[in-house]
């Protein structure tokens, strides 16, 4: 028996646009909560919020197959990518690549020798149901889904080199940290920085790779959607409790701020 099909992969290698969301309040239960909220993906967040690999387990574990969990590690280590992959992970998002040799060592990092580096440990993985999957080992990296997040100028300035490594699937714009590099912190929405994202996003859709962004502005993920964006976030679990909750409490006892809508990438 293979590895399962990833689905997100096809999906996102024939075009069709996958609507995501953005699980960071690491925990079980919500992320189980919103994966019957009918998104094609949820992004467990490892960068910045607080998880790791036990908690990161417990949310693959609760997603089951009612969506595609892609996990974002807080940085691109191979033994960390090993520890994902080996929990269940097939997709994962990795942020802040800034070269083309970084992406072929995450391609490495993925994949099983001679073609790469990831150790063999599937007889006692989750990955391989505990080795019931009798053909992982030789099917696994097919079903492999790297994403890689640019998010500064020097990943805007090796993009179109990172967009020829073979391996990578697709590549993440994050408007936060690209605002922040370009000298407009907290102000991804500028002319500037929307440009920049723009050319981006354009870019790799011409390269033929997947191009993905997060934001819960409606009208720029419609827009990026138009450009071609085929895995595309449009709302955080914290921003979307810290508003509903502030919004309730104000009902009753007013005076209380309303917490911002979130504008960027995380």
């Amino acid at each position: 028996m293979p590895a399962p099909v990833n689905s997100f992969k096809a999906a996102i290698a024939a075009g069709k646009p996958q609507i995501g969301f953005w699980l960071a309040l690491a925990n079980a239960y919500t992320a189980e909560i919103a994966a019957h909220a009918g998104f094609d993906w949820l992004l467990v967040d490892g960068e910045h919020a607080p998880n790791d690999i036990p908690t990161i387990l417990a949310q693959l574990q609760a997603i089951g197959g009612a969506s595609h969990p892609v996990v974002r590690l807080p940085i691109g280590e191979a033994w960390l990518i090993k520890q994902a992959l080996d929990i269940g992970a097939q997709t994962l998002l990795i942020p802040m690549v800034e070269s083309a040799e970084q992406a072929r060592q995450l391609v490495r990092a993925v994949r099983y020798p001679p073609e790469g580096m990831r150790g063999v440990g599937a007889s006692i993985a989750r990955a391989s149901a505990f080795s019931r999957v009798g053909d992982y080992l030789n099917t696994a990296d097919e079903q492999v889904c790297l994403l890689v997040q640019v998010e500064n100028r020097a990943g805007l300035a090796a993009l179109d080199e990172i967009l020829t490594v073979d391996g990578v699937d697709g590549v993440f714009v994050g408007p936060a940290d690209l605002a922040a590099d370009l000298g407009y912190i907290g102000r991804p929405g500028v002319p500037e920085v929307q440009a920049a994202v723009e050319d981006a996003l354009t870019r790799i859709v011409k390269s033929g790779k997947a191009a993905g962004i997060l934001t819960s502005d409606e009208t720029l993920n419609r827009r990026y959607l138009e450009l071609g964006a085929t895995f595309v976030a449009v709302g955080t679990d914290v921003t979307m409790f810290a508003q509903s909750s502030s919004a309730l409490a104000k009902r009753y006892k007013g005076g209380a701020e309303a917490v911002p809508a979130a504008k960027g990438s995380y």
